[in-house]
């Protein structure tokens, strides 16, 4: 493995026993260095926490190798542990304690110094704005407080690699933004982030690369911009639909269907036919059939959902990103 190389993973396959066997990695190849923001985008399924597991080395892959800051996480998952930081989807609980308190035990645990740890701390208590909680017992705390201190846990002495699950889940939508921001300061400062997230949207501003996965394989990889080439000159059409007609609404000629659901569809249009397809848009609106529409450039989501199928992404349109920084 090159030195530049924080994470490296090569031909990576697991396949969980059982009646129906699930291939959840299949022959997976991936790169990462420090300070670059790699995002490994996929469905409910695709096979991304699995993945994220064997980078810790909580699974062992059937085959294929994980080289974490050169060590073989493979062969010494304890010492691949060391080496990673991880907010879990589920919080720690840290009950009895203040959200200070907590994240100063495992930045101390983590081998930190009094005085660097205590400075970290109240740096990330203020980055994310939660100094108004931070000396509250955590019983007191509310689910965003909660998880925005298990990231500041994992942030405050940061592993070569940090793996976040979700960790805007609970978080208001201000105190977001904020944490996108530290998210994309750890990367800045070296460190490898992990990241499982729905928001695809929110997070696309932090990527540098994004891998697709799609049943266990790699579908597509380039950065947002190459991944995104192919829908230049293509614009997407969003209607809220009116409850009474719901799915009755039909496209006119040029725009192809990319999700409907009950109250919601989008398509793709060609940019020239744009003044067209507002002025359609509009007559809708005026007939009582659309309560509103939005014409916007092709985004991220957008090029997720014709690599892999409307049928995959849930009815939120959320699907889940894995973000490697």
């Amino acid at each position: 493995m090159e030195p530049s190389i924080v994470l490296s993973i090569r031909g990576l396959s697991k396949r969980y026993p059982g009646r129906r066997g699930v291939q959840a990695n299949d022959g997976i190849d991936l790169d990462v260095l420090p300070g670059q923001v790699v995002g490994l985008l996929g469905h409910n399924g695709a096979g991304k926490t699995t993945l994220v597991n064997q980078v810790v080395g909580l699974v062992r892959p059937d085959a294929g190798s994980i080289r974490l800051a050169g060590v073989d996480a493979v062969a010494d998952p304890d010492a691949a542990r060391r080496l990673a930081s991880i907010q879990a989807q589920a919080n720690v609980p840290i009950t009895g304690l203040t959200p200070r308190t907590a994240i100063q035990l495992v930045g101390r645990i983590r081998g930190g110094s009094r005085r660097e740890v205590a400075a970290r701390t109240q740096g990330l208590i203020e980055a994310l704005d939660i100094g108004s909680w931070a000396d509250m017992p955590s019983q007191k705390i509310s689910g965003g407080i909660a998880r925005l201190t298990a990231f500041c846990m994992t942030a405050v002495v940061p592993g070569r690699i940090v793996v976040l699950d979700e960790p805007t889940n609970d978080v208001d939508p201000v105190r977001r933004r904020l944490l996108w921001d530290a998210i994309r300061t750890l990367a800045d400062d070296g460190a490898g982030v992990l990241l499982v997230t729905h928001n695809v949207r929110e997070a696309e501003r932090v990527v540098d690369h994004l891998v697709i996965l799609d049943q266990g394989k790699v579908i597509a990889a380039d950065t947002p911009a190459g991944l995104a080439s192919s829908t230049r000159g293509v614009l997407t059409v969003e209607l809220d639909l009116v409850p009474s007609v719901g799915g009755g609404v039909g496209w006119p000629p040029g725009v192809t269907e990319t999700t409907r659901e009950r109250l919601r569809a989008a398509g793709a249009v060609p940019a020239e036919q744009a003044a067209d397809v507002v002025r359609w848009a509009q007559g809708q609106v005026d007939a009582g059939a659309v309560e509103r529409y939005a014409l916007t450039a092709a985004s991220l989501e957008d090029v997720y959902v014709r690599l892999v199928g409307s049928d995959r992404v849930p009815a939120a349109a959320d699907v889940e990103l894995a973000v490697v920084a």
